[in-house]
């Protein structure tokens, strides 16, 4: 980081440390293209968009020198099946049925990727129609299936990234995945796992973006407090089922071109369509800017269980344990891992504070690299976030009636460490 930056970023992290985001209206639905590379800076994304919680799009020069931008997509701009046969042919893959609803979503089966391509084809040739319905490749885990494959490298904007940073370090899961689809394919009404922020970045083809602003979605929900599965529905008219559908704004739409990259914010429901047969990498990401707004969304989905079940409180002995179990099978996490997400962050930055950069920060896609790519600085800023959202955790009643003697070590430390940790840093 040049001195110039660092002032600049100093700057940043000091007027934005106890800012905090909120739903806002974009002026006549207006999203900001960034054209250039060379003129767009980390502190650029960190001010104007990650906190203030605004999308935006990066033009086709952001991932021109992708080998998946080379290598997967023919001289006409179409997916080179060819190609993605040899790498991928073997390969099982996660595929979803557009044409059907269930459970407010789309029923996935597991394919060869031969298999798939070939239906692919097949499609296209019978005038984008088949008795299978239209098939859609999903939230494929590529990167952690093919390692070694030149696909993509992670854009600096995106990569302050807790939720991949975590989840490769227990190496349970992660939030990087592969779509593929024909023209037609789609993905329904929905807010980001966790209300994370998103990354898309269309290696070939073109996507039609539907974007509500965090907070309309309240106006789009039935009398039932259910959202719907396609926000174009006609049935959204019913004020009888839909009473306040009137008083939402109307979405902020995006026409993502071939090589671009959409930055959806926070907490932000969407709807996406394919316009062409296309191919996108797409990133799931939690850092500090946002790391709050997962803490909020945790409450709520815990809340929202203990209503369903509450009358089941009395006779069950470890009801609040049994309302965490729940929780954690809805959304993939509950607040004793969400814990040891927020030690896993916090811990990586003590160390580079404590230690500073060793060799290891010179290797690609490491917390380190990451750390040592934005600054200390940037490493203070996500330890203060932490701060504030673990003191919430420790005080939460919820969080206390839980077993926490497994806990290494105790959040009382743990938070005793990272102000101490802050307070050096600051000095």
């Amino acid at each position: 980081m040049d001195r110039a930056t660092f002032a600049c970023s100093t700057a940043f992290y000091r007027d934005y440390n106890s800012s905090s985001q909120g739903a806002f209206c974009l002026p006549g639905g207006h999203v900001d293209f960034i054209e250039k590379v060379d003129s767009f800076t980390y502190s650029d994304f960190f001010r104007d968009y990650l906190i203030p919680n605004h999308p935006c799009i990066f033009s086709a020069k952001f991932t021109e020198d992708w080998g998946s931008r080379r290598n997967w997509v023919t001289w006409d701009g179409k997916p080179d099946f060819d190609h993605l046969l040899q790498k991928f042919g073997e390969a099982v893959v996660p595929v979803a049925n557009c044409d059907v609803k269930e459970y407010n979503s789309n029923p996935k089966e597991k394919l060869p990727f031969k298999e798939y391509i070939k239906y692919w084809k097949e499609y296209i040739k019978n005038g984008y129609r088949s008795s299978r319905g239209c098939l859609y490749l999903k939230d494929w885990h590529l990167s952690r299936a093919f390692p070694e494959q030149d696909v993509y490298t992670t854009p600096v904007y995106f990569s302050s990234d807790w939720l991949n940073e975590y989840w490769d370090a227990v190496a349970v899961d992660d939030y990087r995945f592969v779509y593929m689809g024909p023209k037609g394919s789609w993905t329904p009404f929905h807010a980001d796992v966790f209300r994370s922020y998103s990354w898309s970045a269309n290696i070939c083809g073109r996507k039609k973006w539907l974007l509500y602003p965090a907070g309309q979605e309240e106006y789009l929900k039935d009398r039932h407090g259910n959202l719907p599965f396609d926000v174009t529905s006609p049935n959204l008219q019913d004020r009888s089922v839909y009473p306040r559908y009137n008083q939402s704004q109307p979405p902020v739409e995006i026409v993502q071109e071939a090589g671009e990259i959409v930055f959806i914010p926070s907490g932000w429901h969407h709807q996406v369509y394919n316009l062409e047969d296309t191919i996108s990498i797409n990133h799931n990401w939690v850092n500090g800017c946002n790391v709050a707004i997962m803490w909020c969304f945790l409450q709520d989905e815990l809340a929202a269980v203990q209503r369903e079940i509450n009358e089941w409180k009395d006779p069950i002995d470890d009801w609040h344990l049994q309302c965490q179990l729940i929780m954690k099978s809805c959304t993939g996490i509950d607040y004793k891992e969400f814990y040891n997400f927020l030690k896993i962050i916090a811990e990586n930055r003590i160390s580079v504070l404590e230690k500073g950069l060793d060799d290891e920060a010179s290797a690609k896609n490491t917390p380190k690299a990451a750390i040592s790519t934005l600054g200390m600085l940037h490493a203070v800023f996500d330890l203060k976030r932490t701060v504030k959202v673990l003191t919430s955790l420790s005080a939460n009643e919820d969080f206390k009636k839980l077993d926490l003697t497994s806990l290494s070590p105790p959040p009382e430390v743990l938070l005793h460490h990272l102000k101490a940790a802050i307070d050096t840093a600051l000095l």
